[in-house]
């Protein structure tokens, strides 16, 4: 099962605490600073989502509603979903977030993989692929909580730090 983005907006809901338009340099490019960081990314509105990016209408509802969404963030009541406008050029930090309910990390404290809410293993770490497919198949009929727990041991016994 893979797992797909419901578009929910919850992600990007809260990133104008965090990104901030330092300069517009013209041609729908902007820089973005974080300010915890002080990273700063040139990111340019991708050319599928210019009319969303620059509709005020749409501007108005997704930041009544979400008053501290990221600058790029667009929110479609309507549709009920969520659009990020520069999406194919956004900060590393974006590129990074996903959801997850489970997060594992290798001995030395690196991220190996995410357990995502539909019991879906996002990872390239070979060894942890392995001993999800190997194991996982046996506790398809546990309820989630019981899951959770039975995968959060098995990771443990191979070495791996898991988060909750």
């Amino acid at each position: 099962m893979s797992f797909e983005c419901s578009q929910c907006g919850d992600c990007c809901s809260h990133l104008g605490l965090v990104h901030t338009i330092e300069a517009d340099l013209g041609n729908l490019r902007y820089i973005v600073r974080n300010r915890y960081t002080g990273e700063r990314t040139t990111v340019v509105v991708d050319p599928d989502k210019t009319a969303l990016f620059l509709d005020k209408n749409i501007e108005t509802g997704t930041f009544a509603d979400r008053p501290e969404a990221c600058p790029f963030f667009r929110f479609i009541r309507e549709e009920e979903k969520g659009y990020c406008c520069v999406h194919a050029t956004r900060p590393e930090i974006c590129r990074d977030y996903g959801c997850w309910r489970i997060l594992i990390l290798d001995s030395s404290g690196r991220r190996a993989g995410r357990i995502m809410e539909s019991r879906h293993l996002g990872s390239d770490d070979p060894l942890l692929l392995s001993l999800f497919a190997a194991k996982a198949h046996d506790l398809e009929r546990l309820s989630d909580s019981d899951w959770d727990d039975a995968v959060i041991r098995i990771f443990r016994s191979a070495g791996y730090v898991v988060r909750t």
